[in-house]
C-alpha cells in the first residue's frame, strides 16, 4: 500500500509544534517530501534554533507518520534556518548580523546582565551563531561574567576581533580598559563609544547579537535605542512594584522608537533556600504577569533568586554552561527558544534583495 502526499500533509497539519503552537504545514516547515511506496522521508526546517529539542520534534513527527495505515519506514531530518528580520526604520544595519536582541531594564539591580549572558549562551546551546555586546559603558560586567581577561586584537588597525567564550563572540568596553578605571564620560562620548564597539567589531556571520543595554531610560538609553538596529527587545524586571514601575518606562521607550517588545522576563521570581529547597515569593508574586496583561505582551518566563546563579556568573561560568542539564538552565533555554520563535514570526528583512540605485547627471 502506498502513502499519498495528501495523507502526509493532512497528518502534519494536525501536528502542533510545541514551541510555536502552530502546525508544521501552516508554518511552512515541511520541505523535500519524498514518498517511495509506503516509505517516507522529509525535512522539518524550523525558523528558530532547536538543537536541544530537535530529537523530540523528530520523534513527534515520525510517530505521527508511522501511525498512518500502511506506513513503512519514516525518516525525518530536523534542521533550523534563521532568517534576518526587520529593524526600526532609518538605522544602518550591521553586516552579517541577522537579528539584534536588546535586553533592557528600567532600573539596575534586577539581574539584566545575568539574564543577557545566559540567554546568549542558551541560543548558542540551541545551535545558533551568537554574539554578545556589553553596551553598559559605565558599568561593564560581561568580562567577569564570561571569565574573559584578554584584550581584543586588530588585524587591520581599524577594526577589532571579538573575544570568544563558550561559543559566544563578545565585545565590551571592559576588554579595553583597566577594571578599576571609572568611565567619566558624558552622553555623546558614551553613545560614540558604543557605536564603535558595535560597528568596528568584526562579528562575522551571526544569527543573533544580544545587546546588554545599560539600565535606565534617560537620554543615553534613548539614543542607543535609536542608533542600534534592534529586531526586538526583552524587558527584565523583578516582581516587586518599585521595579515594575521602571520596567514600564523601559517598555514605553522601545515603543516610542518602533522596536517590537518580544516579552518580559521576571527575574528573582521566587527564592529557593539553598539548605532546604523551600521556594517562596519574597519580592511578591504575579507582578510580571500583570504588566504583561496591561501592555499585551508575553511573559517569556520566570527565573528564581538562587545563590548558584550569582556564584556561577561571578565565577565566569554562567548557569547555562555551569549546569546545562539543570532546572534553571532549562528555563533559560525555554526563554531563549521562545524569543527566537517570536523573532521568526516578525516581518523579514528584504533590504538586501533590492538593488542599490545611484542617480547621477550624465
Amino acid at each position: 500500500m502506498s502513502l499519498t502526499e495528501l495523507q502526509i500533509q493532512a497528518a502534519l497539519k494536525a501536528l502542533i509544534d510545541p514551541n510555536t503552537g502552530k502546525d508544521f504545514v501552516s508554518a511552512k516547515c515541511v520541505r523535500n517530501l519524498r514518498i517511495d511506496g509506503a516509505n517516507v522521508a522529509l525535512d522539518i526546517v524550523l525558523g528558530y534554533p532547536a538543537k536541544t529539542v530537535a530529537a523530540e520534534i523528530r520523534t513527534l513527527v515520525e510517530d505521527k507518520l508511522k501511525s498512518l495505515p500502511g506506513a513503512g519506514s519514516v525518516f525525518v531530518n530536523v534542521t533550523s534556518r534563521i532568517a534576518a528580520h526587520a529593524v526600526q526604520r532609518g538605522v544602518q544595519l550591521i553586516p552579517g548580523v541577522k537579528n539584534i536582541i536588546a535586553v533592557a531594564s528600567g532600573k539596575g539591580g534586577v539581574g539584566k546582565s545575568t539574564t543577557a549572558v545566559n540567554l546568549a549562551l542558551a541560543l548558542a546551546a540551541e545551535g545558533a551563531q551568537v554574539g554578545l555586546l556589553d553596551a553598559d559603558i559605565y558599568g561593564p560586567s560581561q568580562p567577569q561574567m564570561l571569565g574573559i581577561s584578554a584584550r581584543p586584537e586588530s588585524v587591520d588597525g581599524k577594526s577589532m576581533e571579538p573575544l570568544e567564550r563558550y561559543g559566544v563572540k563578545a565585545m565590551s568596553i571592559g576588554f579595553l580598559i583597566d577594571p578599576d578605571t571609572p568611565m567619566v564620560w558624558r552622553g555623546p562620548m558614551v553613545t560614540g563609544a558604543l557605536e564603535q564597539l558595535l560597528r568596528e567589531t568584526r562579528w562575522g556571520e551571526l544569527d543573533y547579537l544580544v545587546v546588554d543595554l545599560p539600565p535606565g531610560t534617560g537620554d543615553v538609553q534613548l539614543t542607543l535605542a535609536q542608533k542600534v538596529p534592534v529586531t526586538g527587545a526583552v524587558i527584565v524586571t523583578t516582581p516587586q512594584d518599585i521595579a515594575l514601575l521602571d520596567a514600564r518606562k523601559g517598555l514605553k521607550m522601545f515603543e516610542k522608537v518602533g522596536i517590537p517588545i518580544l516579552g518580559i522576563v521576571e527575574n528573582m521570581s521566587t527564592h529557593i533556600c539553598s539548605r532546604c529547597g523551600h521556594e517562596e515569593h519574597i519580592f511578591g508574586a504575579g507582578g510580571g504577569a500583570r504588566m504583561c496583561q496591561d501592555y499585551h505582551v508575553e511573559l517569556l518566563g520566570a527565573l528564581p533568586l538562587d545563590i548558584r546563579i550569582r556564584e556561577q556568573t561571578d565565577g565566569g561560568m554562567p548557569t547555562v554552561v555551569a549546569e546545562p542539564a539543570g532546572r534553571i538552565a532549562a528555563e533559560y533555554l525555554k526563554i531563549a527558544r521562545r524569543i527566537a520563535v517570536k523573532l521568526s514570526e516578525q516581518a523579514l528583512d528584504h533590504s538586501h534583495k533590492f538593488p542599490h540605485i545611484v542617480i547621477q547627471n550624465t
